[in-house]
């Protein structure tokens, strides 16, 4: 026999075995509701894990390859300090691109603290100088001495100060996010647990009949297993049908901004949710199948 033939002759069950454990009641509503609660949390950890691990990557990744010169010089002698760094970063291996920001690019950054209508050509701002690297990079101490010769107001700024704390950051909420997948799925093994013990202490004298009447402990046991299973994947996929929903419904980066709104499945990655349910059948199939054989070696 196949695996799919056994997985067809799990699910359709047997009819004598099907009436040893009652199909509503207590037991039935607390696993359905367990398993749609710990797949809901389940797949929010998985949107924050995968979401945090688009984020390192961008962060390692595209910033690693930018770099910022800003030029703090008098107005007078500004302009033609931004020309010497334009001509030295001309002839410096390394660089992919380099350009100065115009004003209305610098007003727009420092718009979200001083508002829109900053005079950036009146004020003593720095003048910016944006630096795209080639795939090998740049020397970074070599264009610092030569900026400091040639342009001795302008500082070189690749990053790397703020960027590796963010990367880290990121990293370590994905793994944060890993270990909520780990905690969910060990909550609901438990949680499972109890309410097939609780099935079977109501089911122990059924039990003690059935053995006596020749059913042997793998025919008692497999009721409650494939009757747990399949609450638990229903209620897991309800519950992940649930998440899905609400964070599709959450704000896109572009309609708001910032990391929170960030959070969500990109392309292919709407499909990890659908691997939720098979995990908590798979998880509800052995915790009960433990409790079913634990309590039947304790019944004489």
């Amino acid at each position: 026999m196949n695996l799919s033939q056994s997985v067809l002759e799990f699910l359709s069950g047997d009819v004598n075995a099907k009436r040893i454990v009652p199909p509503s009641g207590f037991t039935a509503r607390l696993t359905a509701f367990t398993a749609a609660a710990m797949a809901f949390l389940a797949v929010f950890a998985l949107a924050l894990s995968l979401a945090t691990h688009r984020l390192a990557e961008r962060w390692s990744g595209e910033l690693a390859q930018s770099s910022t010169i800003r030029i703090s010089a008098p107005l007078e002698q500004r302009e033609a300090q931004t020309r010497a760094v334009l001509r030295i970063l001309e002839t410096t291996p390394g660089v992919a691109t380099a350009r100065a920001l115009p004003p209305d690019e610098q007003r727009a950054l420092l718009a979200p603290w001083f508002g829109a209508d900053l005079p950036v050509e009146t004020l003593p701002i720095p003048q910016l100088v944006e630096v795209v690297e080639t795939a090998q990079g740049l020397d970074s101490e070599g264009l610092r001495l030569r900026l400091s010769a040639e342009a001795p107001g302008a500082v070189l700024d690749d990053h790397t100060r703020w960027r590796r704390p963010l990367v880290r950051a990121a990293e370590r909420l994905n793994l944060l996010g890993l270990g909520a997948l780990g905690l969910i799925t060990l909550t609901m093994a438990a949680m499972i647990t109890l309410a097939a013990g609780s099935a079977l202490a109501a089911n122990r004298e059924v039990m003690r009949v059935l053995r006596l009447i020749g059913a042997r402990d793998t025919f008692i046991a497999r009721a409650f297993v494939r009757r747990f299973t399949l609450r638990a994947l229903a209620g897991s996929a309800a519950g992940t049908v649930i998440a899905m929903a609400c964070i599709w419904a959450l704000p896109s980066v572009e309609q708001a901004g910032g990391f929170l709104t960030g959070l969500g499945f990109a392309g292919a990655g709407w499909l990890a949710p659908l691997l939720v349910p098979p995990v908590a059948a798979f998880v509800a199939f052995w915790a009960t199948r433990f409790a079913a054989l634990r309590a039947l070696k304790d019944i004489p």
